[in-house]
């Protein structure tokens, strides 16, 4: 068969069936609308096309992917109706996905239009002084290198963590293509930093092999990146589908564990860690990739915080009270975890950090998350013993203070906080 270059979709309307890659069922995108797996609504019957197996169809209609209707691959049909803004939604929506607009939820195009604007690459980083210091066996401590060590390894392990949810396992399930926009935005973002802790595990001159297995052979580590493995497996699942409340509160739930706990929470003893040395003029490279990474992953949160509400707002029956107390259990758990973590890299303190003092902290994050998303506060009374990461937000401002190579984000200015 000949194509036609000027007119690709001349021989599909011409003959619409002569090859083994025409579709042997034809699909009613309108019925396709209203149906999933788990759905109220009539069932699906697709329509058999002459001479065609019925088995086979039966067959057919029983995959995943094609009852599914939200993946963006489903068959495409020549003249169908243009998608409204009301026919978007946040989950379960059966409206097309490769039509980004019109938008619905604009705040998630401006996000995605911010974190272009965020761009940086690790290697514009110079890292001169802190190899030098490294280096040097008078340079630093025990204590000081075991937080750059520990914090690269469950970093580097994080990272990738939080990339393969995003892909394999978040990005199926969010059925709106501006949100999906920054989703691949972020995928990329992950990519990054991974490569940022690359840069500097090599630029250090570390062993790679023991910094990147870390979440494998130190428990604090591995605790954390274990238990947050739990809360993607189910989604990603090629079983699992939304569609029904206990499945709805499934992704909603993890969710949260990924972008209100994982990267609200398990990073922030990190990020305190190493810019603290950064404010100190030591390992001034590493800080200002770390300070970097805190930019992008702040504004992924952020746009997790509002995913989580919109799908609330739209989907007011699983906020329930069971619910709510299932969250906040999970929340509390998490600030153990990271406090065990905060106690195996500071066991002595160091740079006027103590443990204790990120208890407080860790507390103090937790009930600024649960605001976030409508939970009441789990810590009253807590505060923030660190008042000086508020300003790590403002680049300009520790650029001169670590009075290291200044670095711009290509577009940065553009930006507002």
């Amino acid at each position: 068969m000949l194509t036609n270059w000027n007119d690709p979709l001349a021989n599909l309307r011409q003959n619409p069936k002569t090859t083994a890659q025409a579709s042997a069922v034809d699909i009613d995108l309108e019925s396709q609308k209203l149906s999933n797996s788990h759905s109220t609504t009539p069932d699906y019957v697709p329509t058999v096309s002459p001479g065609v197996d019925a088995a086979k169809v039966q067959n057919l209609s029983q995959d995943e992917d094609l009852l599914q209707g939200a993946t963006g691959l489903e068959e495409v049909e020549f003249g169908a109706a243009r998608i409204s803004v009301d026919d978007k939604q946040m989950i379960n929506c059966r409206a097309d996905l490769n039509q980004l607009v019109p938008f619905k939820y604009k705040w998630a195009w401006q996000k995605y239009l911010d974190a272009c604007a965020n761009h940086w690459m690790p290697q514009e980083v110079n890292m001169n002084a802190d190899i030098a210091l490294w280096k040097n066996p008078e340079g630093l401590t025990d204590d000081e290198r075991l937080v750059i060590k520990r914090n690269l390894g469950f970093f580097a392990s994080a990272d990738s963590l939080v990339a393969n949810n995003l892909v394999l396992a978040v990005y199926r399930h969010i059925t709106n293509p501006e949100c999906r926009q920054y989703l691949l935005r972020q995928a990329f973002e992950e990519a990054l930093h991974t490569h940022a802790y690359q840069y500097c595990v090599e630029s250090l001159g570390l062993d790679e092999a023991e910094v990147f297995n870390m979440y494998r052979e130190v428990p604090a580590i591995h605790d954390k990146a274990a238990w947050a493995m739990k809360f993607t497996q189910s989604l990603g699942d090629k079983n699992f589908s939304t569609g029904t409340p206990e499945d709805d509160q499934r992704l909603l739930r993890d969710l949260i564990a990924f972008y209100i706990i994982f990267e609200g929470i398990f990073f922030y003893v990190g990020f305190v860690q190493v810019l603290s040395m950064g404010r100190r003029n030591k390992m001034t490279g590493c800080a200002e990739q770390f300070q970097y990474i805190l930019r992008d992953e702040s504004m992924h949160m952020n746009f997790g915080i509002d995913v989580i509400n919109q799908i609330k707002i739209e989907n007011q029956h699983l906020w329930t009270t069971d619910f709510k107390k299932e969250i906040t259990d999970i929340i509390r758990e998490s600030v153990e975890l990271e406090t065990r973590y905060a106690h195996d890299t500071m066991p002595r303190g160091v740079l006027g950090l103590n443990a204790k003092m990120f208890e407080e902290y860790l507390q103090y994050i937790a009930n600024r998350r649960c605001a976030q998303i409508g939970l009441s506060e789990q810590y009253p009374g807590a505060t923030n013993p660190f008042p000086w990461m508020s300003e790590i937000m403002d680049l300009q401002k520790e650029k001169n203070f670590f009075e290291t190579r200044v670095t711009e984000y290509q577009t940065g200015g553009s930006l507002s906080w």
